[in-house]
């Protein structure tokens, strides 16, 4: 499948291209990425997500997609609620996978000297790994209330403060969330993984500010060069992915029954007022807020781990949450359609919500300035703080990239990395990095993604998202 050209950054699949598509295709891309954005096949996965009903304007794709469940992995789909679908491969196994941004009141300068041993001190406070569980270990009537609360349920529970929760997506919480639509099986895979990292590209970072691109905002938002960073990058664990598999097969079974016609079965969907969209709806909000405790959780025991090791009292140190984004969600939202305002339920599957200026669910610590924005790169180049842009709601239904986008499979990436050593790679440059999996780095390799700079530029130019800050790495923790 080809793409046509439409304009500087925007290219199209028109809506002819596959037999039952209801929009375009759009796909934000430079230039150079779009042969291997044709190659991949991942196209196919556009066109098909432009013939779910009630869909919206067009199937839209970030500069970082890649092949997904699904919709891509950077695919971002907005159907209208009243006689549209939801579809649970348009968010994907990982609910609510997101990151978050902390700064500190030091710089990098005071603390290098540390860093070898703050990675290895990370690595054993934080447990990681492919299901992996922790020392928090919850009753399944507790669980019920960090399914309803979310990250309130963490910070009522002394991990983190108000301001937080301020600084989260959505305060941290998704209205609507029953404990009861979740099944017997994803409690029992959720009980003891609240304060854990995951397996895969899932991380804990130590790093630092590399460049401010952005003097305002960065002075706005108390950020300077040098200054000591930590991202965390981790979602809902066994319990989302279990929320998912268990609809995945009621939603096949809704096409039938709804007689709702899509080209792929992992599209499989249901109306998004149907008994099965409810019930989904209900599921995935405690999902997210699982998410959401987690990541409170996780830099709590990061923070405090900084703490010991650095022998700097919190006040000195001052750990300050910048923002909390979700990366797997849907979101109901008001968009003007053809001069109409619509409610919308926004599937955003490996893209990042990027609120302008003035928005009315911004909190007023950000009304003035938009949104932050946080695009991870990879663990041996740099990650990028944005800003919400003027144009975000406009093309992408305030939708934005959510990292560099793999180029490599992990298959591919293991076969590359064959007889490599990449730790000792990456600590020739200076990047400390420790993984719980054997092969995690070698599928978790700089080469097995695009350069996140590339990638951001796109979102740039096109004023969906403005570049803040880069960020350089120290040092990694993987799953």
């Amino acid at each position: 499948m080809k793409l046509v050209r439409r304009e500087n950054f925007i290219y199209e699949i028109p809506v002819d291209k596959v037999l039952g598509m209801r929009v375009p295709g759009l796909v934000f891309a430079s230039e150079d990425m779009v042969k291997f954005i044709e190659e991949e096949g991942v196209l196919q996965q556009v066109a098909n997500a432009a013939t779910l009903p009630g869909i919206q304007k067009a199937s839209i794709a970030m500069p970082d997609i890649h092949y997904g469940y699904g919709l891509p992995i950077g695919g971002v789909v907005a159907t209208d609620v009243n006689d549209g679908v939801i579809t649970p491969g348009g968010v994907g196994f990982d609910i609510n996978c997101g990151v978050r941004l902390i700064v500190f009141n030091i710089s990098i300068d005071e603390v290098s000297s540390d860093l070898e041993f703050l990675a290895k001190k990370l690595y054993e406070n934080i447990p990681c790994g492919v299901g992996e569980g922790g020392k928090i270990k919850v009753k399944k009537q507790e669980l019920k209330e960090v399914l309803k609360k979310g990250a309130r349920w963490a910070v009522e529970n002394g991990f983190g403060n108000e301001n937080d929760l301020e600084a989260t997506e959505s305060y941290g919480f998704l209205a609507g969330a029953d404990p009861e639509s979740v099944s017997n099986k994803a409690y029992e895979r959720g009980y003891d993984q609240l304060g854990t990292l995951g397996s895969g590209n899932h991380f804990v970072e130590i790093g630092c500010v590399d460049t401010v691109l952005d003097n305002k905002i960065a002075e706005k938002w108390g950020l300077f060069k040098n200054q000591l960073t930590l991202l965390i990058h981790s979602g809902s664990r066994g319990l989302g992915h279990q929320v998912c598999t268990d609809f995945l097969g009621i939603f096949e079974k809704s096409l039938l029954k709804y007689g709702i016609q899509v080209p792929d079965k992992q599209l499989a969907c249901a109306p998004v007022k149907s008994p099965e969209g409810t019930k989904y709806l209900a599921a995935l909000s405690c999902a997210a807020n699982f998410a959401w405790a987690n990541r409170q959780i996780l830099m709590h025991l990061a923070v405090e781990t900084i703490i010991d090791v650095l022998k700097i009292s919190k006040k000195t140190l001052n750990p300050r949450l910048i923002y909390d984004v979700a990366h797997n969600i849907v979101k109901f939202e008001r968009y003007k359609i053809d001069g109409k305002e619509k409610l919308l339920a926004v599937h955003r599957k490996g893209a990042t919500r990027a609120l302008p200026p003035n928005h009315e669910e911004l909190s007023e610590k950000y009304k003035d300035t938009g949104q932050p924005v946080i695009i991870p790169g990879d663990m041996g180049r740099y990650s990028y703080l944005l800003v919400g842009g003027d144009k975000a709601e406009e093309l992408s239904f305030n939708s934005a990239c959510h990292g560099a986008g793999r180029v490599l499979s992990r298959y591919k990436a293991i076969k590359k990395a064959k007889n490599r050593n990449i730790a000792a790679e990456l600590k020739s440059k200076g990047i400390i990095v420790l993984s719980r999996g054997k092969k995690t780095l070698k599928e978790e390799m700089p080469e097995a993604y695009k350069d996140v700079s590339d990638v951001v530029d796109v979102v740039d130019k096109l004023n969906i998202a403005r570049k803040v800050l880069k960020l350089r790495p120290l040092c990694v923790v993987k799953g």
